[in-house]
């Protein structure tokens, strides 16, 4: 089945008709191949060509399974109990695979992390109260939450735990998540060194031993030389959020995002030295590694998908090249056979 507003989606992508689409879909779901109807039905879908309908079935994939995931996402969330209009209006609303699990994470089973670990202690009234409120002292605030009982010891340990619920709500934070995952897409470069001790066995990725460029432009080849050699044991491959610098700034830009979307304002009130550790650890711990994960497997995925094309097209010139050829020797044996 195909749902009506994915095929108004899709008509608008390929400059097409709505029900150009729909014809195209019903013919793919009979099990014919894009070529065939390319060739062969035409008068079926209105004149699609080859492009236009690998683009829709490429399309078309995407979107059945984004509505596949966002049914299990709906249900998920439902039976926790945590359905709220607002939230169902936002999962349904979307057609990014990427925002849809951004929109879950708060709410993906995992295992107990700390932040949740302290909400059990009952740390996270400590928590509210300092971000909401610098003005208090934090060891002062904290001592009130001291209970060997429930594990936090001290106040140290009442203010890790503060931290940690935290770092954990924010990290999880749909919007801030699309903010800072933009910027690096637009800024970040990919960053290569070698492994320690591998130089002499890894010599043919030598010319990544020390190599880095942006992160969105990096051509296929090398995108997927890199990550051989993070295969192989003979890279490191990082991201470097703030490439303008020659030497790893002590604050990241994406750090000021992040204060920014939190509305996070510095006064030298008592707390905000604590909160802007918060922050600190937000990035470097919780949303780097998240991005940095996710948009080198978008990397790679492009690389792989572009490395695919170019075989595709190589092989097309190939065998498009030796046709006249082809054509000659058949008709040489056709004469000779009527002769």
């Amino acid at each position: 089945m195909m749902n009506d507003s994915f095929c108004r989606i899709i008509a608008g992508e390929i400059q097409a008709r709505p029900e150009q689409v729909d014809a195209a879909v019903r013919l793919l779901d009979e099990g014919n191949t894009v070529p065939f109807i390319a060739r062969y039905r035409k008068e079926i879908t209105g004149g699609l060509d080859d492009t236009q309908l690998r683009n829709l079935e490429t399309r078309l994939s995407y979107l059945r399974e984004l509505e596949e995931r966002r049914q299990a996402i709906l249900k998920s969330i439902s039976e926790q109990g945590k359905l709220t209009d607002d939230l169902a209006k936002a999962i349904n609303a979307t057609l990014s695979k990427t925002e849809l699990e951004d929109l879950y994470l708060p709410y993906k089973p995992k295992r107990r992390t700390r932040g949740q670990i302290a909400i059990e202690a009952g740390l996270e009234p400590l928590a509210d109260l300092l971000w909401s409120d610098p003005s208090h002292t934090p060891e002062v605030a904290a001592a009130q939450y001291v209970d060997a009982d429930k594990g936090v010891a001290d106040t140290k340990a009442a203010l890790d735990g503060a931290r940690y619920i935290l770092m954990e709500r924010f990290a999880e934070d749909a919007a801030l998540l699309a903010k800072v995952r933009d910027y690096l897409w637009k800024n970040a470069h990919l960053v290569s060194t070698v492994v320690s001790g591998k130089e002499e066995e890894g010599a043919k990725f030598r010319d990544y031993f020390d190599h880095h460029e942006p992160l969105s432009t990096v051509p296929s080849h090398r995108a997927l030389a890199m990550f051989r050699g993070r295969n192989e044991g003979v890279l490191q491959l990082s991201l470097n959020a703030d490439p303008q610098f020659d030497e790893p700034p002590k604050e990241s830009y994406c750090e000021q995002i992040i204060m920014d979307h939190l509305g996070l304002r510095l006064n030298n009130a008592p707390a905000d030295s604590w909160r802007k550790g918060v922050v600190s650890w937000t990035w470097r711990i919780k949303v780097l590694m998240h991005l940095e994960t996710e948009l080198m497997g978008t990397v790679r995925e492009r690389a792989e998908d572009e490395a695919i094309n170019v075989f595709a097209r190589n092989l097309h010139d190939l065998l498009m090249a030796a046709l006249p050829d082809c054509v000659q020797r058949w008709a040489s044996i056709r004469v000779c056979v009527l002769g």
